[in-house]
């Protein structure tokens, strides 16, 4: 019993390590809430299966400081089964690096769409979506 609870007990802790995350001050949340557009033919899982299994990944390939997260509303405003994108930056410099402050995108974040313009392609093939975002500052 008392090897149990020590095991137990070790893996509550390795898990707290492990999943625990902390946002430090300065982190930038960019919150986007979308309105997809399907193809005809095309179902609202494959197209979110297409963006959290290849754009998603591919999006978070580019910069470990900028990191994209698929959301699913459940309750709240926002009608249930709507999605949205959880962007988690860094910092207000590494945001800066690829958009400017008027909301265009730098050469640095152009050039960077071109490389994933095969990707971005076949996602616009199953549906497109725009977005209503904001973004945060943790205090």
């Amino acid at each position: 019993m008392m090897k149990k609870v020590i095991l137990l007990s070790a893996f509550v802790l390795m898990a707290g390590f492990t999943f625990g995350q902390v946002l430090p001050k300065g982190t930038v949340i960019g919150t986007h809430v979308l309105d997809v557009t399907l193809q005809p033919g095309i179902t609202m899982e494959q197209y979110i299966q297409h963006l959290s299994g290849t754009s998603i990944p591919a999006w978070n390939d580019i910069d470990s400081d900028w990191q994209l997260y698929l959301l699913k509303s459940v309750r709240g405003d926002t009608k249930k089964n709507s999605f949205g994108l959880l962007h988690v930056i860094k910092s207000e410099e590494t945001r800066d690096k690829y958009i400017n402050a008027d909301g265009s995108y730098t050469e640095l974040r152009l050039s960077q769409n071109e490389k994933l313009k095969p990707i971005m392609d076949e996602q616009n093939k199953l549906g497109t979506y725009t977005t209503q975002w904001t973004d945060w500052i943790i205090q």
